[in-house]
């Protein structure tokens, strides 16, 4: 299993990091290789994406989610994944950290992952989402509920 850790600063208060983060359908605006992000209720989300040529497709849960705190998930289809991303407040706004562990499929994912392109990748999205929420100021939307162990307890809909 490849496990990637990256973290970036954003010079924008935690709930705006935060609100625009539960903006999946909108990964495509800063993610390389995502095509599509469908948001199919609270706790589930259907990716589409191109990596090497080939598209893939699988559906995750996010199996924990706090407001402001942290948002995680697994994969439920397609390359077994989990991961999380963190929001910590800091002097000049907010720390965004991504934890991700997942199975690399192939000769080339397997060699991307030992050389570190995958980790690279993932810091090359999070530059673009800070470029992203710093030049906008404001989230585009929000979900402000919560999951724990997979299960929503409390729904907030703020939907855009």
């Amino acid at each position: 299993m490849a496990t990637i850790e990256k973290s970036i600063d954003v010079e924008v208060p935690v709930s705006v990091a935060y609100d625009q983060w539960t903006q999946f359908e909108e990964f495509p605006e800063f993610m390389e290789g995502i095509v599509d992000v469908k948001q199919l209720d609270d706790k589930h989300v259907r990716w589409t994406a191109e990596v090497g040529g080939e598209r893939h497709q699988w559906k995750a849960e996010i199996v924990e989610q706090k407001p402001d705190r942290v948002i995680a998930w697994r994969s439920l289809e397609g390359v077994p994944s989990k991961g999380r991303v963190e929001f910590e407040p800091i002097d000049k706004g907010t720390r965004v950290t991504v934890e991700m562990e997942y199975e690399p499929e192939g000769v080339k994912e397997t060699l991307g992952a030992l050389l570190g392109m995958d980790g690279g990748q993932v810091e090359d999205d999070l530059e673009r989402f800070r470029d992203l929420v710093e030049s906008r100021r404001h989230a585009s939307g929000a979900w402000r509920g919560s999951i724990e162990s997979g299960r929503v307890v409390e729904d907030d809909t703020r939907w855009p």
